[in-house]
């Protein structure tokens, strides 16, 4: 279990829980917006995305009262097939009309390349599907279910929510990965590890530290009880590495790093996980022709570094490498 000592309140964190949070549960398409399948669905049931902005449904042809319903009391109900598009399906009974992610399909293949996507969905129509219901919006004209929700028992999510607080440490699994974050099954509830909350290091993206589908433990920072959202955290699970980093590293100090990540102002290099350090293009063999850095390193590189300056509470280190300290290492011409 991870020590709330870990985390320190004046840390800061990511940002506030707004909506712009869960917008990758949508962010393939803009088919959340209910649709009238018979309009807007062609003869083998693709869902386009003009179509899908022609075609907002009237709130009249929906029972909003049962789908709020269904969501407060977080009841299963089986809805039939009607449509999809790249974002995933838009399934029908005979008083509701809704839309359920890609991610949010149990039998979602963790490889499936996004040009086989359209063949996969297709094969959907007509099947019935439990699902439950993960956001109602009347305003928004919007009503989004979950076929992976639906697996656990109904009131699941309630009891969940009820039980949920700050400084947790839970099981989940990861459901979606988008670049800003990663989605979590916490078993009926979906929290969401903000991009910042990933890595106490620096994180190119979230695909490259977690995997669609892995378990993963998490720290519960924040949970709104009222629209059923938890942000969590992977990196709180650990010490912050940051908060001893001047104690262990002081400048002109030689130590191995590996090289994570190349940009064009130099490269990144980490010293522990978690503790990485600029190496900035002035820095790379200094007083040598280097146009750039990638004409001498590559990312997963061994090398030696030399500490120029450590700022534990901006969490950011430089360093410096020298051919001198790196005898392997050889100038293209």
């Amino acid at each position: 279990m991870v020590k709330k000592d870990y985390y320190r309140e004046n840390q800061g964190g990511p940002p506030p829980m707004d909506d712009s949070w869960w917008e990758a549960v949508m962010a393939e398409d803009e088919a959340g917006a209910l649709l009238h399948p018979q309009k807007s669905v062609d003869s083998v049931g693709y869902l386009s995305k003009s179509a899908v902005q022609r075609q907002c449904i009237e709130n009249a042809l929906l029972d909003w009262e049962r789908a709020e319903g269904l969501y407060g009391m977080d009841q299963t109900i089986e809805m039939r097939v009607t449509g999809y598009n790249r974002g995933g399906l838009l399934v029908e009974d005979d008083t509701l009309q809704g839309f359920v992610p890609i991610s949010h399909l149990v039998e979602m293949p963790e490889d499936v390349a996004e040009s086989e996507q359209e063949s996969w969905l297709a094969g959907y129509i007509d099947r019935v599907l439990a699902l439950k219901v993960i956001e109602c919006d009347q305003g928004r004209g919007r009503v989004v279910f979950s076929e992976r929700a639906a697996l656990s028992k109904p009131g699941s999510r309630n009891v969940l929510l009820s039980n949920l607080s700050h400084g947790q440490c839970i099981p989940g699994t990861v459901t979606n990965i988008t670049d800003f974050g990663v989605f979590v099954d916490l078993g009926g509830v979906e929290g969401l590890i903000h991009v910042s909350e990933i890595s106490w290091g620096r994180v190119r993206h979230p695909r490259d530290v977690v995997k669609l589908g892995c378990d993963v433990n998490v720290y519960v920072i924040q949970v709104d009880r009222e629209r059923a959202r938890v942000a969590l955290s992977l990196k709180r699970m650990y010490p912050n590495p940051w908060e001893t980093a001047e104690e262990r590293y002081h400048p002109g100090q030689l130590i191995s790093a590996t090289v994570t990540s190349i940009v064009p102002f130099g490269a990144f290099a980490r010293l522990e996980e978690g503790l990485d350090g600029l190496i900035h293009i002035s820095e790379i063999c200094p007083g040598e022709n280097l146009a750039s850095p990638v004409e001498l390193l590559q990312e997963g590189q061994q090398v030696q570094v030399r500490v120029l300056h450590v700022d534990g509470p901006r969490q950011r280190l430089g360093l410096s490498l020298c051919l001198e300290d790196n005898p392997e290492l050889a100038l293209l011409p």
